[in-house]
């Protein structure tokens, strides 16, 4: 028997409390192997769009320098509020995100009567990737040059001038309300399902003008079949560097641009979200990933988690007021 034995027993408490304390968690594990298994970037569009290109380059970055396995998941549906409840919906381990942007983040939660998520509270925001302004398009034979021109004409003929967009209460419609509003004229506007059967009419000349992201219109512009007359965010587009703004064409302090950030699942533990800042961060530095966003008609922007979510909760209220004064609907 040992000669202290309560001394002996308190040393074994002790020794296994500290052996305890050194054995890292389940959850500890999991985020010190981070990732084991593929990462699941859920694009809520179909494939081929805007937001898909800007994933895919962006999580192929992602695998080629980190040597990640990372997934493309396109999940569309309902505006894009299908793939983006799914990602709310997934288990917070950082193995599930999201390619959020404005139109399901920042506009449906007014939109839509009721949103299965609510951005603000079931996600968290991980980094911003891009952002890309509206421009207006008309045909090239079109005798509209500049925005002057479309005010001059519609204040002769309020209604006559029609305006396409892909669908009700997208970034592009209401950024077509905004600019309405700003110039004190009325335009006829045709919203379409999808910008395949809107570009066929707007070169053939079956509607005046259409208003969507620059990717979307950016090859037919550089074929001669489409001309930009203006563009929405608050400075000039790299690719459409000769065409001015609203806010230069006199509609001083007009800024409406579409932006996309990648999000994670509420509840993501903290390191993981800043292991994938960093990694996202890095992956749009590089030379071949910047060039392809940009000559998207995008422009490149990162940053921290801290000043997505900021974004977040400015955006949020201030597309809702858009929608509600605009009085958009999903009819």
């Amino acid at each position: 028997m040992p000669a202290f034995p309560s001394l002996s027993r308190s040393l074994c408490v002790a020794f296994l409390g500290l052996a305890a304390a050194a054995v890292p968690t389940g959850a500890a594990l999991a985020q010190a192997a981070y990732p084991s298994k593929p990462i699941r970037l859920i694009v809520p569009f179909p494939p081929g769009g805007g937001t898909d290109m800007i994933a895919r380059t962006v999580a192929q970055k992602l695998a080629d320098q980190n040597k990640w396995n990372v997934i493309v998941d396109n999940r569309p549906g309902a505006g894009g509020n299908l793939g983006v409840d799914a990602a709310a919906k997934s288990a917070p381990d950082g193995y599930t995100l999201v390619m959020g942007q404005t139109s399901n983040l920042a506009i449906n939660p007014t939109l839509y009567p009721k949103l299965p998520y609510d951005p603000l509270k079931d996600l968290v925001p991980v980094a911003l990737v891009s952002s890309s302004p509206i421009v207006i398009a008309a045909p090239v034979s079109s005798p509209y040059k500049t925005f002057a021109d479309v005010v001059a004409a519609a204040k002769g003929k309020p209604d006559a001038i029609t305006l396409g967009y892909s669908g009700n209460g997208t970034v592009a419609h209401l950024s077509g309300e905004l600019a309405e509003n700003a110039a004190g004229i009325q335009l006829r506007h045709i919203p379409y399902k999808g910008a395949a059967q809107a570009m066929t009419d707007l070169v053939g000349g079956q509607i005046d003008l259409y208003m969507s992201s620059v990717p979307t219109l950016l090859g037919q512009v550089r074929n001669g079949k489409l001309k930009v007359i203006a563009i929405t965010s608050a400075k000039r587009a790299g690719q459409l560097p000769d065409v001015p703004t609203l806010a230069e064409s006199g509609y001083k302090g007009f800024d409406a641009v579409t932006w996309f950030g990648i999000l994670a699942p509420a509840g993501t533990p903290a390191p993981i979200v800043a292991q994938l800042n960093k990694a996202i961060n890095q992956a749009l530095q590089q030379p071949d990933v910047a060039d392809k966003l940009r000559s998207e008609g995008g422009d490149v922007m990162g940053g921290s988690s801290e000043q997505f979510t900021q974004l977040l909760r400015t955006e949020v209220p201030r597309w809702g007021k858009i929608v509600k004064d605009s009085g958009a609907s999903l009819d």
